[in-house]
């Protein structure tokens, strides 16, 4: 058998916000829908929110953060997890939606980009690791992985650092109960090309963008409060379709990549899907069975953090990743051999998957 290149991953961080906002943290809020607010009692709207989505807690990072320091905290942990020089790294892929926003001032700083924020931070001064940045909604940091698997297998390069990275507490609304599901975090990956005999890391991928019908589910949108006059835009969302849309699309695009692969989804030890709601989670891996005609979904293949951590956007995944690895999900935990299904879906609307084998 003749050796090929895989694309492994050799590395993880994360960092987690300190502060922890509990769903109490709410009970003073004003909630608006089409122009009125709502009459119920702000325990029940986040009771019955919880219940809808799964989250108790999440996270926001410290007033004088951005999305570019968190980014570089989680880089600094792949790194030294990983053991290499930083200066061999030949690309910084940093994946996010928004920028740098500092508190109190919903202004996105994408100049310079934060890659290259990154690259000064963790002092690399080889010129030929390239810095860019990947906007692609909450499948961002996936997308940044399947461009380094391509750069990788082209011979381009051996080892690119990717990075996810958010702080959507900065631009929600605080008049809109779809807020609370959003926090602040950060994970990052590197991958490296192996040469080896046989197919291991990354397998087979596939991305899917559904524009034309789908791409105002997850906007930016005025605020809901009807007597604002800042002229700021939020983050907004379609819940009811997006949920709707997810169920149905995302398992078939988990499937392509499975299929393409050779595999079957009963080959698969574990699944790491984009936090985004855990009832939402547990229904796309229902009908993701459904494809191949199996009603149950084996216990212990989705490791879920949603309930503590919220949806940070494009870092939910790669901060899952670091966790599991690094045994700090109970229950969870992979071993050399095992196939793994990254997947994940968001604004624009892209969905995309990966399978990877340990």
């Amino acid at each position: 058998m003749s050796a090929t290149i895989n694309t492994v991953i050799i590395g993880t961080g994360s960092y987690i916000p300190e502060n922890i906002i509990s769903g109490n943290e709410f009970l003073n809020s004003t909630f608006f829908e089409n122009g009125n607010r709502l009459e119920k009692e702000n325990s029940e709207i986040i009771q019955k929110f919880s219940e809808i989505t799964e989250i108790v807690e999440r996270r926001y990072v410290c007033p004088e953060q951005l999305s570019n320091h968190i980014g570089a905290k989680a880089a600094e942990k792949a790194i030294e997890n990983s053991g290499i020089d930083k200066e061999t790294l030949d690309y910084i892929i940093f994946c996010h939606n928004f920028g740098d926003i500092p508190l109190n001032s919903n202004r996105s700083d994408i100049l310079p980009s934060l890659a290259s924020k990154v690259k000064q931070q963790l002092g690399i001064n080889n010129p030929d690791c390239v810095a860019y940045d990947i906007i692609f909604g909450c499948p961002g940091w996936v997308q940044g992985t399947i461009q380094a698997d391509y750069f990788i297998k082209s011979g381009d390069a051996k080892r690119i650092l990717v990075i996810g990275a958010e702080t959507l507490s900065r631009i929600i609304d605080p008049h809109d109960r779809d807020s609370m599901i959003f926090s602040d975090g950060a994970g990052a990956v590197i991958f490296e090309g192996v040469s080896s005999e046989g197919k291991n890391g990354i397998l087979a991928h596939k991305t899917e963008t559904h524009a034309v019908n789908y791409g105002n589910l997850l906007t930016m949108g005025k605020g809901s409060h009807p007597e604002e006059t800042t002229g700021n835009y939020y983050l907004k969302m379609n819940g009811r379709k997006l949920y709707e849309f997810a169920v149905i699309q995302v398992p078939q695009v988990i499937k392509k990549a499975i299929d393409k692969a050779g595999l079957s989804v009963e080959d698969v030890n574990i699944v790491f899907v984009h936090q985004a709601n855990g009832k939402m989670d547990t229904a796309i891996m229902k009908r993701l069975f459904k494809l191949y005609d199996l009603d149950t979904v084996p216990e212990n293949l989705v490791p879920m953090t949603i309930s503590w951590l919220g949806n940070s956007s494009v870092a939910t995944v790669p901060t899952l990743l670091d966790l599991v690895l690094k045994e700090q999900v109970k229950g969870y935990k992979v071993k050399k051999g095992d196939i793994a299904v990254f997947a994940s879906v968001g604004a624009g609307m892209h969905i995309n998957a990966f399978v990877y084998r340990f």
